[in-house]
């Protein structure tokens, strides 16, 4: 019986999780995508807090993009997540791709992060 995309997607996540954790000197960037908008959390896993969230959805954000799943958008997000980040005194984060391929808008969004200095 042929996989489905989602339980491929799945299973490549729990790979990625067993080798990435976030800690207090490097939390983790976790980038969660559906087909019109983009999360993205910054996460401390040693105490299971979120320190910040951002989305495609977020106020700021809405009003300078007209649709928040496409490049665009990701891009975007990444300057604004890089922004925020940096003003809760962020520098270093890793980088959980979520089980997505490091292409399109997840890469556009990591490339946009690190043009305004997140270091992952």
């Amino acid at each position: 019986m042929a996989k489905s995309k989602l339980s491929s997607k799945i299973g490549r996540h729990k790979r990625i999780r067993k080798k990435v954790r976030g800690n207090k000197e490097r939390p983790r960037l976790s980038v969660y995508r559906s087909l019109k908008n983009i999360f993205c959390s910054i996460i401390d896993d040693s105490i299971g807090k979120t320190l910040l969230s951002v989305s495609t959805l977020d106020k700021e954000l809405r009003n300078t993009i007209k649709y928040g799943g496409n490049i665009k958008a990701a891009n975007a997000l990444g300057s604004f997540l890089a922004k925020q980040a940096k003003a809760k005194g962020i520098t270093k984060v890793c980088f959980d791709r979520g089980g997505y391929i490091y292409h399109g808008r997840i890469k556009s969004l990591a490339e946009a992060a690190r043009k305004e200095g997140l270091e992952f």
